[in-house]
């Protein structure tokens, strides 16, 4: 295979890294820590209930850096591991081959191996002897699956804090008989209240680039 790759007309080289090109913020978006950070600080807007605050731009800013931060020695390897072959002969197909094995080591680590299998199956008769032997887009799958999964699991444990308040508020406002007032509206100033008290943001981010070690 890698030698039907290296033979392949340099303008046709171009053609497909120009191709690859095409598809790299749906790489960024769906294959990294990005799509972790993102659900988890949309889910934790809606929680709170803070309507338009923070705004969406400063969640994906923030989502971006983290993303950065915590892919930053996934990124290095590829570089390093694509350097090499690209300044020995200048095949550009087996640059890309080399540089993204450290995108998708870091995939599988992320992913759940029932996920992982599914898409194997799928694809093979026989199963692959070793991790190496797996291809990229196999992987992608399972990683995007297994992400969403945990990601909806922090989600969740990040709810129920909120939840519990409103029910509080809710009961007491029905005691009182204060039935015109909205729980939600009563409860929000509470939730900045606790969520500053403790730290939130800076509970969750640590959280979550921990997740990733």
């Amino acid at each position: 295979m890698d030698v039907v790759l290296k033979d392949l007309n340099p303008a046709i080289q171009l053609l497909m890294v120009m191709t690859l090109f095409s598809m790299l913020p749906f790489v960024f978006c769906c294959m990294t820590s990005f799509l972790r950070f993102t659900i988890v600080f949309s889910m934790l807007k809606t929680a709170m209930g803070t309507q338009s605050v923070p705004p969406a731009i400063a969640l994906i800013g923030l989502a971006l850096i983290m993303t950065l931060y915590t892919m930053s020695p996934v990124f290095q390897s590829m570089y390093e591991a694509g350097r090499i072959p690209y300044e020995k002969d200048g095949d550009i197909v087996l640059t890309l081959q080399k540089g993204s094995e450290p995108l998708k080591e870091f995939m599988l680590k992320q992913t759940r191996q029932e996920d992982l299998a599914f898409f194997v199956e799928k694809t093979r008769v026989t199963m692959p002897e070793t991790p190496e032997d797996l291809t990229l887009w196999e992987v992608a799958p399972a990683y995007i699956i297994s992400e969403l999964k945990t990601a909806f699991e922090i989600g969740f444990i990040i709810f129920i804090p909120f939840i519990v308040l409103d029910l509080v508020v809710a009961n007491i406002l029905l005691a009182l008989g204060m039935f015109m007032l909205s729980p939600t509206i009563v409860s929000l100033p509470f939730k900045l209240l606790i969520f500053i008290a403790v730290d939130g943001w800076s509970l969750i981010v640590k959280g979550l680039v921990e997740s990733f070690n």
